[in-house]
């Protein structure tokens, strides 16, 4: 034992290394600032950095987001994968500790009697233990485990990504909704006030004031505004349903808070530094964790080009009478080695591949960190456009509802046909309902920059 223990400790300090690169983030030429953002008052703020409810403060949607966030499937999937995750980490780590099994056997055997022998009996008892531990010189069960731990934190920010995802989803579809309850309040409301101008109309040419074209024209008018309504009610329908999906629940009727227009957008959109988007948009960080795994696994093959060493063991004790039973004790130590000498290239081509493999997930996080930039600059660029077309919309509604007035007046003055009247309604109407559509995307860029900074996430 005095002679075996130098050998043993050398061998566990042998067991201290690890083949592989280290790992090391990919150099990223992050730019000073986002293109289309706006200076604010603390360059290091970002709206990515606010939690969802002070983001969204009407409280239906905030509860609608509540339920999706435990409810959706989509979620519950991500969870659970990253339960497997865990216990693949177990699994893996298990393999750099030795192997322990209990053994015990009772047995009896009769032989009958033979020209040489004569006929016995033989009772056989056997109580023991037995391990095996493969020893992790080169690091390749820890190198494992490093991807396994890796692969785990990779679900685990796919989980986040998910989470931001619907929460943006789910805010998405509700502002839908509630532009489409506008559309739907508009067309009534224009479908009231044609019917009554058509009535009006009816009455005139039956006195003999108008002729019967401006009554066809009037009920032009109706039916303009009253053919929308059923696509409306259609799309309300459908997108209830979607809500109802996201929250995880079979479709029916979605309930609401605020309106669209009394929906809070921020004054100014805070973007922050390009650089912390590395750390707090989900996506790179499990393209990240996704690079740290491959880059263990390139470990785990080299690890597997050099000898590999097992020590087994086996104590305990047997008898082979009943009489004296367990009277024997029995030991047995040994270690093999293994070192594979002709494979036809297999461990050096698997090297290669897991080398290969890293490379492309040096790539995909790289990929993903541009198109976190460029989606982040999209979005600002949304932002400030939409709001100054919003704008030049409230201008135009105005100035159709002026004209409106001015021909409806004029008409009634007999200073023009009801074609005009017509031509004055229509833009009218058309320029409401792209108000409304205006309002939406105004809300929408707000949105999307909100999930591309990577917010929505943090609970």
């Amino acid at each position: 034992m005095k002679r075996a223990l130098p050998v043993f400790g050398a061998l566990l300090a042998l067991s201290g290394c690890t083949m592989g690169p280290k790992y090391q983030r990919p150099a990223i030429a992050a730019p000073p600032a986002f293109r289309g953002a706006a200076e604010s008052t603390t360059a290091t703020e970002s709206l990515g950095d606010s939690k969802w409810w002070t983001v969204f403060q009407d409280e239906e949607l905030q509860q609608l987001i509540r339920t999706a966030l435990a409810e959706n499937l989509d979620v519950r999937l991500a969870a659970s994968r990253i339960v497997q995750a865990q216990a693949q980490v177990g699994i893996t780590r298990a393999d750099q500790f030795p192997v322990i099994n209990g053994t015990g056997s009772v047995a009896r055997q009769r032989n009958p009697s033979n020209p040489v022998f004569p006929a016995f009996e033989a009772n056989m008892s056997q109580l023991g233990l037995s391990s095996v531990w493969q020893l992790d010189f080169w690091g390749r069960y820890r190198k494992a485990t490093e991807a396994a731990r890796a692969t785990m934190m990779a679900n685990e920010w796919n989980r986040k990504a998910v989470i931001g995802t619907l929460v943006a989803n789910v805010a998405t579809a509700y502002f839908q909704l509630r532009e489409l309850d506008l559309e739907l309040e508009i067309s009534q409301r224009t479908l009231a006030a044609r019917k009554e101008s058509l009535q009006l109309n009816r009455t005139l040419e039956e006195g003999g004031a108008i002729s019967r074209l401006d009554v066809h024209q009037a009920e032009v008018l109706l039916e303009q505004a009253a053919r929308k309504i059923p696509d409306i009610e259609k799309r309300l329908a459908l997108q209830e349903n979607l809500i109802s999906t996201l929250l995880g629940r079979n479709p029916g009727d979605v309930a609401r808070g605020k309106r669209l227009t009394e929906q809070m957008l921020p004054p100014a959109i805070p973007a922050g530094l390009p650089s912390t988007l590395l750390e707090r948009r989900p996506d790179i960080r499990q393209a990240e964790w996704q690079l740290i795994a491959a880059n263990a696994r390139i470990g785990v093959a080299k690890a597997a080009l050099f000898p590999q060493i097992s020590l087994t063991g086996v104590a305990g004790f047997q008898a082979y009478s009943i009489t004296g039973l367990f009277d024997s004790k029995v030991y047995n130590v040994g270690a093999a080695l293994t070192q594979p000498i002709f494979d036809f290239g297999r461990n050096r081509a698997n090297v290669r591949l897991s080398e290969a493999q890293k490379e492309e997930m040096v790539l995909e996080y790289r990929q993903a960190v541009q198109q976190g930039f460029r989606e982040v600059s999209d979005a600002l660029v949304s932002v400030t456009r939409n709001r100054e077309y919003r704008e030049r919309q409230e201008s135009l509604r105005r100035a159709a509802g002026q004209a409106s007035e001015m021909s409806s007046i004029r008409y009634k003055g007999g200073a023009t046909s009801y074609l005009e009247v017509l031509r004055s309604e229509t833009d009218l109407f058309d320029a409401e309902l792209e108000l409304a559509q205006a309002q939406l995307q105004e809300r929408l860029a707000v949105v999307q920059v909100y999930n591309a900074l990577g917010g929505g996430w943090e609970q």
